[in-house]
């Protein structure tokens, strides 16, 4: 572990988990992310953020090769967080692997509750083939409960038959029973998320709907000829099960996953590249995985 990490830690430990606890709405804590992000997330250079038709934005940093896209889909837990808040780490990815990511501003929860977010998650896939790009040109990712979303969007599309070139999840959440061991065994060692707070989560998204469904949980779900999987995990974090159970789900079905852990990393620690050096090795990680993954289907 980096001593840059080890500050990091102790800096969220004391200030955004303490925050948290407390945030008294949602409003409050759409303000409090979108200022986080602006200040504390490093912009990288030559990064190029465009908003297109249908609510996608497209973000670049240098050149890229045409006819290729990761469709990313943000954390937040279904309540905060947006394309904009996201696009610093993404436009490090997209300069790491040469190739451009279509982030869609999907509906936030409560006032678009489940299942909003995943039908605008298929919606976004829909325009992405509309534009043209075929099944094998579009590389599916996202983070937290933007993984989640991600996993259940790749789920639905191996049933179809039309599954994707591949799929990364960054310390994805995809149990919205809340089942995971973790959410009790590392309720201390998590340096940002308090655990208090996740039962609140789900029912601003849920709203009465069932947590063990697919579309909100792809723990639950089937995955029928699913293209090769990558997650990212921090062993400290209290959504760790999240990912490991969904590996092993995965595995079960066939699928080709490789998991990536950090001992002590904060929750999608991708997010702060150009302060803490695990953010960039684990992004040149996902970069050479997308990287391979195109390769592939090109064959």
């Amino acid at each position: 572990m980096s001593w840059q990490l080890q500050l990091l830690n102790a800096q969220l430990r004391l200030t955004v988990k303490r925050r948290l606890l407390r945030v008294p709405d949602v409003t409050t804590a759409r303000q409090d992310f979108d200022f986080a992000a602006a200040f504390s997330f490093v912009p990288t250079p030559l990064m190029r953020h465009l908003v297109r038709p249908g609510g996608l934005h497209w973000i670049s940093a240098g050149p890229f090769k045409p006819g290729r896209v990761i469709l990313y889909f943000h954390g937040g837990g279904y309540i905060v967080g947006s394309p904009w808040t996201h696009e610093a780490m993404l436009a490090r990815l997209a300069k790491l692997s040469g190739v451009e990511v279509c982030a869609p501003r999907y509906r936030l929860a409560p006032e678009a509750p489940f299942p909003a977010a995943f039908d605008d998650a298929c919606a976004a896939w829909g325009r992405l083939r509309a534009l043209g790009y075929a099944p094998g040109d579009i590389l599916i990712g996202g983070d937290s409960a933007g993984g989640g979303l991600a996993l259940a969007l790749v789920a639905r599309l191996c049933q179809l038959g039309t599954p994707p070139a591949a799929v990364f999840a960054l310390s994805p959440w995809t149990d919205l029973a809340m089942t995971g061991d973790s959410l009790r065994d590392n309720a201390q060692s998590d340096s940002m998320l308090p655990v208090a707070r996740i039962e609140e989560l789900t029912e601003y998204y849920l709203q009465g709907g069932d947590p063990r469904d697919p579309k909100a949980s792809p723990l639950y779900a089937e995955f029928p000829e699913c293209p090769p999987v990558l997650l990212h995990h921090s062993k400290a974090e209290i959504l760790r099960d999240d990912t490991l159970r969904m590996a092993e789900r995965l595995r079960a079905q066939g699928a080709t996953v490789t998991t990536q852990a950090e001992e002590t990393a904060p929750h999608v620690w991708h997010l702060f590249d150009g302060w803490i050096p695990e953010a960039r090795q684990s992004i040149r990680s996902i970069a050479r995985f997308v990287q391979t993954s195109f390769a592939a289907t090109s064959r």
